[in-house]
């Protein structure tokens, strides 16, 4: 299946929450948070990283209601 530009970024970003959440459940650290607090951006820009990031996870599930293309033979 050929993936979209979109298709690529939503996964990038859901697999950074995906880490970051592994993070948080083993050594409760907060990646985003603290890359966020690095360039001393702030919580409010943190909450706008969380929502895009959900906003990804709920886009990436389309990919799995996706006609795949058909194998193609080789001969």
């Amino acid at each position: 299946m050929n993936r979209t530009v979109l298709d690529r970024i939503a996964l990038v970003l859901v697999i950074i929450g995906a880490i970051n959440w592994l993070l948080i459940g083993f050594r409760d650290y907060n990646l985003v948070a603290e890359v966020i607090s690095l360039f001393g951006l702030g919580s409010s820009f943190s909450r706008i990283i969380y929502y895009i990031v959900g906003l990804s996870g709920l886009y990436t599930i389309s990919l799995l209601f996706r006609e795949a293309e058909p194998a193609k033979e080789q001969g």
